[in-house]
């Protein structure tokens, strides 16, 4: 039997999960060490020196090792390429897909778990192992996420799950990993994220920990410190950090945790000078390190707690919890991602306990943020990607104008039309929020958080999918809810004239001197990206084009002030730093695709500074193309912030080709060239090879995205056979 025989896939309305089946459980000894092995033996295998990703093969038939029929026609590969990727769409009309990547999300679900004393599931328990050592590297270690070197952070994240779910301290793999934390400065050296989860568990007393006040919930709103201002994304993870932190709560001990002392300060746990290993961080972790304002506003707050204000403490920590509880209401008991979801549930059992209704609404969330694949189970980096993957891939489909992708684009409305946010939020304005209704969130409605380009790139969809003439009559999403959504695109825009994420930048820069986390970097305010002001300015073009009428004067002016922002954003080089994407491919075909659907809205010498910018886009591309026909990046672009060449990926080659396919003047010769790769690596059954990791967050860690890998290579055949390239010949 193969690994897919024992688990089925889920969906119900854009919500997914995994379940086991009965003859799996049946086949556990209750041995974890035995069921871990027996499960990662069976096929199809999963080998990380060969290939750090997973390949979703539960959802698709593996890639045969010989790709491609080295068929030269476009068409055929486009046709070839849709059936198969419709076969991979839900009923309801979303693609699902791996979100997974990040390593300290799986074990931050199982350390919470274990402090709530919530007992996950047996057969959970026998995959979410399997996923974390099939991902140690051969060093012992792992690292931020599953292309990274090793880190202490997710190697003693994962030290410790894998010790709560059962793995025991002898195992060859453990000792390997405790070795390598201990040669690394120790456990005392985890990063700041690490220390808190420690902390909860009573593995590092809480005098190691720096300030998480909840006291400044209660500052004045108008102050720039106040934590309103900051990311929304930081701000949630920080809420219930600040609660836990101000209730210094540690869960009840056991043997476990008793045994994890011992292992993890051989020098012993009582003989650790607490206050002086706050700012103790692993070298292999550091990517911003503390700045001296950070370190003169802890000292203060370490100074103001000496105060004992025992009713400013109780008053921020009531505040704090029913911003959480809003929160979780605002959500669904989702919340806005993964890290705050676990802490979120945390405070609940703290404040409610394990037995209150709010606590069990927590846990039954929880599989909705849980991804089997063939390497294991892991936690997704949101609670999927659904609507973003789904906008993307009905926008490729819909490029070539092709009858063959009509049915895929009729059930992809279905999902656009039902995923749109349709009423606001409660305490809204008490709790901070943007407003939200026309928008659209990443993931599902219950989820419910919108954001500028998830609601940019589902209306550029939807309008796109309407205008096709093999689908007429087709009369598309209401009229008021598609202004509605131009109405949210608006009001979104910064002063800059770009578009930041979840809501307006609220703070200054500066408060990137107060970013307490070693291992991201801005994550302090919510910046103007390049990605997210061109699918608006592409969403606002494509929807003026539809109402001319509407708001007319406000959507061009918001059009040319965002082209001012992404011209301004272009590197010497000629190319876009992409911060979601790996990497400059990435944030190039965004600029590019403003660039060009704008064009006709701009004057002449706006208009000519952007041709002049696409033309040296395109020189820059065409030097960093692979003798293959590709182009590869490897992620440590996104670190090291210019180009760091890989082998070619078919991915960034599909960003590339539709990059040059938006030039004035596009080179055939190159374009023909990439996308003869693209052609040659496709399976003969239409799908593509799941390749080097694509996504990114916060400059430091990588991302899964595994639909892109039919999604950009689909969009670039469909837009060459468009223009009338049919053979790459």
């Amino acid at each position: 039997m193969q690994k897919f025989d024992f688990w089925r896939f889920e969906s119900d309305n854009g919500r997914q999960r995994w379940r086991w089946t009965p003859e799996f459980e049946e086949r556990l000894s209750g041995d974890l060490l035995r069921d871990v092995a027996w499960w990662v033996q069976l096929e199809p295998a999963f080998q990380k020196t060969r290939q750090a990703h997973s390949a979703d093969l539960g959802l698709r038939p593996p890639v045969l090792e010989t790709l491609g029929s080295k068929n030269q026609d476009v068409e055929s590969a486009l046709v070839r390429g849709v059936q198969f990727f419709h076969t991979l769409q839900c009923a309801d009309g979303h693609w699902p897909g791996d979100y997974g990547g990040p390593h300290f999300l799986l074990p931050g679900l199982v350390m919470v778990c274990h402090a709530c004393g919530h007992a996950l599931p047996y057969p959970q328990k026998v995959v979410m192992a399997a996923y974390m050592l099939q991902h140690q590297n051969e060093d012992g270690g792992w690292g931020l996420h599953i292309e990274s070197p090793s880190t202490l952070f997710g190697t003693g994240m994962q030290y410790v799950a894998l010790r709560l779910l059962g793995i025991p301290a002898e195992d060859p793999r453990l000792q390997k990993a405790l070795h390598w934390i201990q040669s690394h400065g120790g456990i005392t050296a985890i990063p700041s994220w690490g220390k808190f989860y420690l902390a909860i568990l009573g593995l590092l007393d809480w005098r190691g920990v720096n300030p998480l006040l909840p006291e400044l919930w209660l500052l004045p709103r108008w102050m720039p410190i106040h934590p309103s201002r900051i990311w929304c994304h930081a701000r949630m993870v920080y809420l219930p950090m600040s609660y836990a932190y101000g209730r210094r709560f540690v869960c009840a001990q056991d043997a476990t945790l008793e045994a994890l002392r011992q292992e993890l300060y051989p020098q012993g746990y009582d003989r650790i000078r607490w206050n002086a290993v706050r700012y103790a961080c692993c070298p292999e972790d550091v990517y911003h390190k503390p700045t001296a304002v950070m370190k003169v506003a802890n000292a203060l707050m370490r100074g103001f707690e000496k105060l004992g204000l025992k009713r400013l403490r109780k008053k921020g920590l009531d505040f704090a919890f029913r911003y959480i509880c809003a929160e979780d209401v605002q959500t669904r008991f989702i919340d806005i991602g993964p890290v705050n979801k676990v802490l979120n549930m945390l405070c609940v059992c703290i404040e409610k306990g394990s037995q209150s209704p709010e606590f069990q609404r927590h846990t039954e969330r929880l599989d909705d943020y849980l991804w089997w694949a063939e390497d294991g189970l892991k936690m997704n980096g949101y609670n999927g990607s659904q609507l973003w993957d789904t906008a993307f891939a009905a926008r490729a489909l819909a490029e070539a104008q092709h009858p063959v992708a009509s049915e895929a684009l009729r059930a992809a409305f279905r999902y656009l039309d039902f995923a749109q946010v349709k009423e606001e939020v409660p305490m809204q304005k008490e709790f901070f929020r943007h407003p939200s209704v026309g928008g659209w969130p990443f993931s599902t409605p219950d989820h419910g958080w919108p954001i500028t380009d998830c609601t940019s790139e589902a209306l550029d969809a939807a309008l796109a999918i309407a205008r096709l003439p093999f689908l007429q009559p087709f009369e598309g999403l209401p009229k008021h809810r598609l202004q509605l959504a131009a109405d949210l695109i608006l009001s979104f825009q910064n002063r800059d004239g770009g578009w930041a994420s979840y809501e307006l930048t609220r703070g200054p820069r500066w408060l990137e001197w107060l970013n307490p986390s070693e291992v991201f970097s801005a994550i302090m305010i919510d910046y103007s990206y390049t990605e997210c002001s061109s699918s608006c300015i592409q969403a606002l073009c494509a929807f003026h084009q539809e109402f001319p009428e509407y708001r007319s004067s406000e959507i061009l002016k918001a059009i040319r002030r965002g082209v001012d922002f992404i011209l301004s954003k272009q590197n010497e080089e000629g190319l876009w730093y992409g911060s979601w994407g790996v990497c400059f491919t990435y944030g190039t075909w965004f600029a590019s695709q403003a660039l060009s659907a704008a064009s006709a809205h701009l004057n002449p010498n706006v208009r000519r500074a952007s041709e002049s910018a696409l033309a040296r886009m395109a020189a820059a591309l065409a030097s960093r193309q692979n003798p293959d026909g590709g182009w590869g990046e490897h992620y440590t672009s996104c670190l090291r912030r210019e180009w760091v060449n890989h082998s070619s990926q078919v991915i960034q080659t599909a960003w590339a080709v539709l990059s040059l396919l938006n030039t004035p003047h596009t080179p055939l010769d190159r374009v023909k060239h990439g996308l003869r790769f693209i052609l040659e690596s496709q399976a003969p059954h239409g799908d593509w090879p799941q390749q080097q990791i694509s996504g990114v967050f916060n400059k430091t860690c990588m991302i899964t995205y595994a639909n892109y890998r039919n999604i950009f290579p689909l969009w670039a055949l469909g837009k060459a056979l468009r223009i009338g390239i049919r053979s790459v010949s």
